[in-house]
């Protein structure tokens, strides 16, 4: 747990969970939300009562003791050259106290929660950081790294998207204008001495550094016909809901009693590619948890057992996945889909706790390169989301200060 120091109008943003090794799948439904504003990327602003909150669960029924630390990163993700003094005051580490155990579920698992900010250390400096989840007699080994970001929200930006494109107008592709404007009194060359990275839908995989602006007119900078800034659309997330284990939910056929759990059949799917756009209002990828008749969601509602498919010839050359804010940008045996000659499509059985879910279909090539839209192709109405990020660097200084971060959406 850590504390959040008052003299800088600083905001934390989370960014996806990564699994520190897959050796340890010991963690689900890691989770990270804005109690007060569930679709709002999590941020706390300093000076009010917003809150973060960090879930997780370990199925089983016994409590570890688990604790954390924090490693601050630059722009890149690389870690920095600050000592932890330069960037935490107090003890970089805490108790992870705050958890409890699942109550009516035929699965057993402990519950437990970090919630920011805390009163055990306090952040110093604006950046990227990873906070790493450890049981307390193995410190070397990190079993969950969370990345999130402190801003000190100094730098406006501002951004439109779009599917007018300098590829093409209302086709496959989604292009953005942003303009950053800077503080008047940052030391340096502003220009020179900032780093602006955009993503689309918050996945590391679209994460682009982008060149210098376009243009400058005083201390705005422009970012406008930039290669980098165009997108492949790639189209809405499916969804699912199972919030009761007596009756199917949204997009589900069937659930029923399987011994030892439950197990959900999601209704089957076809590729989307050669079909027309079709808006839904998705969650955009993120999952909530949530049972219906339960007082506190994060220890009644049950793991089920979803069985997905996709009806589609098999593919040469990749391998397909199911990917959302659930698998944390993770592709592994997991998420990974099978082919089933006898039924012609792929199939997957994951387990999952009650709630309501995005996901979409994603195929990982032999050279490693990710296909988003590969199954349901590029839409240029699709309602993407773009995350914005500049970094900075004094002149002598040893890492990156994170000055503004913004999340566009289509007009």
């Amino acid at each position: 747990m850590f504390r959040i120091i008052h003299i800088l109008s600083l905001l934390v943003v989370l960014l996806p969970f990564r699994m520190a090794a897959e050796d340890h799948p010991r963690f689900s439904s890691v989770k990270v939300s804005n109690p007060d504003d569930f679709m709002s990327p999590p941020v706390l602003r300093l000076g009010t009562d917003d809150r973060i909150s960090i879930n997780f669960d370990e199925i089983g029924d016994d409590y570890s003791e688990y604790r954390y630390r924090l490693i601050h990163c630059n722009g890149d993700w690389a870690p920095s050259s600050l000592t932890e003094a330069e960037y935490i005051g107090g003890f970089n580490e805490g108790d992870i106290s705050d958890y409890a155990f699942s109550s009516n579920t035929f699965i057993h698992y402990v519950n437990y929660q970090i919630t920011l900010p805390s009163e055990t250390a306090l952040i110093l400096r604006s950046g990227n950081y990873l906070l790493e989840v450890y049981e307390r007699d193995f410190p070397e080994e990190t079993l969950l790294s969370v990345p999130f970001m402190v801003s000190e929200n100094l730098a406006k930006v501002n951004g439109e998207v779009s599917g007018r494109t300098d590829r093409g107008f209302n086709t496959e592709w989604q292009q953005l204008n942003l303009t950053v404007e800077l503080p008047s009194d940052l030391s340096g060359d502003a220009y020179r001495d900032m780093k602006v990275f955009v993503s689309q839908n918050g996945a590391d995989a679209t994460r682009r550094q982008l060149a210098a602006p376009s243009r400058k007119s005083g201390n705005v900078a422009f970012y406008e016909h930039l290669r980098d800034l165009i997108f492949p659309a790639g189209n809405e997330y499916r969804r699912f809901e199972n919030v009761s284990t007596a009756f199917p939910g949204l997009n589900t056929d069937s659930v029923r009693f399987v011994g030892p759990g439950y197990h959900v059949w999601v209704k089957k799917d076809t590729p989307l590619n050669e079909a027309d756009y079709v808006y839904d209002s998705t969650q955009r990828g993120r999952f909530l948890v949530k049972e219906y008749n339960a007082s506190d969601s994060n220890l009644g509602a049950d793991y089920i057992t979803a069985h997905f498919f996709l009806k589609t010839p098999k593919l040469n050359g990749g391998e397909v996945y199911i990917d959302g804010e659930m698998t944390h940008g993770v592709f592994n045996d997991n998420n990974r889909m099978r082919y089933n000659a006898a039924k012609g499509g792929y199939e997957l059985k994951m387990p999952l706790k009650q709630g309501a879910y995005n996901y979409r279909y994603v195929v990982k090539y032999s050279d490693g390169t990710l296909g988003f839209s590969a199954i349901d192709g590029n839409k240029y109405e699709t309602r993407n989301e773009y995350w914005v990020a500049v970094y900075y660097r004094e002149p002598g200084d040893r890492a990156d200060r994170l000055i503004g971060f913004s999340w566009i959406l289509p007009v």
